[in-house]
């Protein structure tokens, strides 16, 4: 690689090389996803065999991503896309993150995808795969020595506390009304968070949903080790809870896309996100167990971290997706479904 460029290794890139006679490899050669996918970055598809992800903009080091995906190959972690490269460079003076180089997975969809199928077909199989999955990565992420300082109870108390005011700020309307009437319920979801965490901290992945795992040809895979990017204060060591409660959350807001998308009567689509739900969680505790580390969750964690991941789904959707708002609002319209809040 040529100055002042870098590159960090992680697995061998696949062989590129095709049949000298034959100019064209078969596949093209280039492409990217094409509009109809949201990224927040820019991917390019090389052979059909790499994925080049490149960071728009780059990104100051250090970057949590090329840490985690070298531990996730020392610990034997092969639940995502093949790791290959992180590309590095100066960008204004300072050492930056430009690109990640990661294997194409062949018939990957996404969870907003797939999973909203499942939704649609009442089917809750999956439920156990993705709970196995989840254990499995904090298992490995439980490994990765830091030095970060770990986090006090109170600063999770605070964010969650400062979350659920700016959702009652930003939330207008009918749909800030209902939320402002349970204001005091939902602070009460809250209070496990004031109390010693008596769970280990972790490096978590941060943005745990089901956007994040894909289905593809040969199993699942989860990716996206950037952290949330809604997010700038937390540390990246945390109870492995927070990664459980937005993944299921996801869940609920699967359901929520499929009565508005797919027409999904809502008695059916709740039922399915509570069986999908328990499914997860069940996996979840058993993989552990089995490995013995049942003490890597502590469930009275789950709850308020789920109460602070859908005031951060309304501050999302009033600050960058007007339209999302239906998706949390259902959630909680679902979860607290009495008329008479008092």
């Amino acid at each position: 690689m040529p100055p002042p460029f870098g590159v960090r290794r992680f697995l061998p890139l696949p062989t590129l090389s095709h049949d000298p006679a034959r100019l064209h490899i078969g596949v093209p050669r280039e492409r990217d996803f094409g509009p109809h996918v949201d990224q927040t970055n820019y991917s390019v598809v090389v052979a059909e065999k790499v994925v080049v992800k490149w960071l728009t903009p780059p990104v100051p080091l250090p970057h949590p991503t090329p840490e985690i995906l070298s531990h996730l190959v020392e610990a034997g972690f092969n639940d995502t896309a093949p790791p290959y490269a992180a590309l590095t460079g100066p960008v204004d003076g300072r050492e930056c993150l430009l690109a990640l180089a990661t294997g194409y997975l062949p018939e990957a969809r996404d969870g907003w995808e797939w999973c909203v199928d499942e939704a649609e077909a009442g089917d809750t199989a999956f439920a156990a795969d993705l709970g196995r999955l989840a254990a499995d990565l904090h298992l490995a992420l439980s490994t990765l020595p830091t030095a970060a300082a770990a986090e006090l109870p109170s600063a999770a108390a605070v964010r969650a506390a400062g979350a659920l005011a700016e959702a009652l700020e930003l939330t207008d309307g009918e749909d800030g009304q209902w939320l402002a009437a349970r204001a005091d319920r939902l602070r009460h979801e809250l209070e496990p968070l004031d109390a010693p965490i008596a769970s280990p901290l972790i490096r978590i992945h941060g943005d745990l949903h089901v956007g994040q795992i894909l289905r593809w040809r040969d199993g699942y895979a989860v990716i996206d080790f950037d952290g949330n990017p809604t997010v700038t204060d937390a540390d990246p060591c945390q109870p492995a809870a927070r990664d459980v409660a937005q993944l299921t959350t996801s869940l609920e807001h699967v359901a929520q896309v499929a009565i508005k998308r797919r027409g999904t009567p809502p008695e059916r689509a709740a039922d399915w996100a509570g069986r999908a739900r328990a499914g997860l969680l069940a996996a979840y505790r058993a993989r552990l167990a089995a490995r013995g580390r049942p003490d890597l969750l502590d469930e009275g964690l789950i709850r308020p971290f789920e109460i602070e991941q859908e005031c951060r789904e309304l501050i999302y959707a009033a600050r960058h997706l007007p339209r999302w708002r239906y998706a949390p609002m259902g959630v909680l319209r679902t979860w607290y479904t009495e008329e008479n809040p008092s």
